[in-house]
């Protein structure tokens, strides 16, 4: 028991040092504003969302037959 409660309690210090700690800054500020214009981004749609489009164009159109 006393060795389960040591190992929680080093968790919390590794926790709140890792927490604590500056985060990495960038190499340059340059290359990054070239890539982020070139960026275009694609948004993902769920599996489920386009089994419903279709699920819905087809029933509009066998309504309308």
């Amino acid at each position: 028991m006393n060795k389960l409660i040591a190992a929680l309690v080093a968790g919390l210090f590794a926790t709140a040092a890792f927490a604590q700690a500056s985060a990495p800054e960038a190499a340059s500020a340059a290359p990054t504003a070239a890539s982020s214009a070139k960026k275009t981004t694609k948004k993902a749609t769920h599996k489920k969302a386009s089994k419903k489009k279709a699920a819905a164009a087809a029933a509009a159109s066998g309504a309308s037959e």
